[in-house]
C-alpha cells in the first residue's frame, strides 16, 4: 500500500471530532437510523432489513431502516455524512456510495472517503446476466442479436452494480446495448418478465423462482466465483471477459468524527450479529453472503473501489 493510500487509511478509521468522547455504558440510550440510500424493496433495501433484528439484539436498542433513495445512493449518502457524529444515523454504503458514484458523478455532495467513519463490511451480492428464455435460446443468440441491433438492458438506477456491468460486458464483447434504468425494481421485473427489455444484470436471489421454471435463463455470473445458487452458471472470466467484474457489496459507515468508543461497540455488535445462524440463511436465500471482518477491511475496501472505478467511466 503506497504512503498516500495508508494516510487516507489512517484517516478513515481514526479521525475523530474534538469533543468529549461518549463512553461505551451510555451508547445507544435510543433507537438508531440506518439509511438505506435506495428505495424500499431494492436488493440492498432488503438486505438492510435482514441485518436490523441481529444488530438492534447486539446493541439492545431498535434499528430503524429510513429509506433515502436518490442519485445513485448519494441523496442517503449525503444525510448522513452531515449528520451528527454520535452514532445514531448510521449509513448502509455500497460500491455505488463508496466506489462507482466517485467517478460517476462531477459533485457527490461529500467525499466517500473523509466523510465517513467505516465500521463493518456486511453482505456481498453477486450479479447473473439474465434474460427470457424464450428470446434468446442461449448466450450466443443474445451476442448476436447485439451484434445487429441494440439490445435492451434494465437496471435499477444509473451507476448501479447493473448498470455497470452492461457497461463493462457491452466493451468486453462489442455488442450494442441500450440502458432502461428505473426508479422501481418491480418495474424493471416486470418489464423484464413481459419482454418490454431483452435482459438484465442482477441478483440471482430475486429471480430464483423465474429461472427455476425456466421462464428466465441465466448466462454468466460477474462475480469472481460462481453463484452458490446457480452453481452450473460460469462466471464471466471463465468465458474470456474477466474485466466484466462486478460484485455488488454493502458496508455499515458512519459520520467521520464519531467516537472510538462508539466504533468500537458498532463494530463488535456487527460482528456479534454476522455470526447469527438465521442472518447467514437468509442471506443464502438472497443470493447473497456475509463478509468477513471489521474496519480496517471496509476502509480497504472502499479505497481500492474508489481507485478501480477512476478513470474506467467519466462524469
Amino acid at each position: 500500500m503506497s504512503t498516500s493510500r495508508r494516510a487516507v487509511a489512517a484517516g478513515l478509521l481514526g479521525a475523530v471530532l474534538s469533543r468529549p468522547a461518549l463512553g461505551q455504558g451510555s451508547w445507544p440510550s435510543r433507537p438508531i437510523r440506518l439509511v438505506v440510500p435506495f428505495a424500499a424493496g431494492t436488493t440492498v433495501d432488503t438486505l438492510a432489513r435482514r441485518l436490523i433484528g441481529p444488530l438492534g439484539d447486539a446493541l439492545d436498542q431498535p434499528v430503524l431502516v429510513d429509506n433515502r433513495g436518490g442519485a445513485g445512493g448519494n441523496l442517503g449518502a449525503v444525510t448522513v455524512a452531515r449528520a451528527p457524529a454520535d452514532g445514531y444515523a448510521l449509513l448502509l454504503g455500497t460500491i455505488g456510495t463508496h466506489g462507482v458514484n466517485a467517478s460517476l458523478y462531477a459533485d457527490q455532495g461529500f467525499d466517500p472517503l473523509r466523510d465517513f467513519r467505516p465500521i463493518s463490511p456486511y453482505a456481498e451480492t453477486p450479479n447473473v446476466l439474465l434474460a427470457r428464455s424464450d428470446r434468446f435460446t442461449d448466450l450466443n443468440a443474445l451476442l448476436t442479436a447485439g451484434r445487429r441491433r441494440s439490445v435492451s438492458f434494465a437496471s435499477t438506477g444509473t451507476g448501479t452494480t447493473a448498470h455497470l456491468a452492461m457497461i463493462l460486458f457491452a466493451r468486453a464483447t462489442g455488442i450494442q446495448v441500450e440502458h432502461v434504468p428505473y426508479n422501481a425494481p418491480a418495474q424493471a421485473v416486470a418489464d423484464l418478465l413481459a419482454g418490454r427489455v431483452d435482459a438484465i444484470f442482477y441478483h440471482p436471489g430475486i429471480f430464483r423462482g423465474q429461472i427455476e421454471d425456466g421462464v428466465l435463463r441465466p448466462f454468466a455470473v460477474t462475480a469472481p466465483e460462481r453463484a452458490a445458487l446457480l452453481p452450473g452458471v460460469p462466471t464471466t472470466a471463465e468465458l474470456g471477459w474477466p474485466a466484466v467484474r462486478v460484485q455488488g457489496w454493502c458496508g455499515i459507515f458512519a459520520p467521520a468524527g464519531l467516537p472510538d468508543a462508539v466504533a468500537r461497540r458498532l463494530e463488535e455488535a456487527m460482528r456479534t450479529a454476522k455470526q447469527e445462524p438465521a442472518l447467514d440463511a437468509a442471506l443464502v436465500a438472497l443470493g447473497a453472503a456475509l463478509m468477513p471482518g471489521g474496519a480496517a477491511q471496509l476502509a480497504d475496501l472502499a479505497m481500492q473501489e474508489v481507485e478501480r472505478w477512476r478513470g474506467m467511466i467519466s462524469p
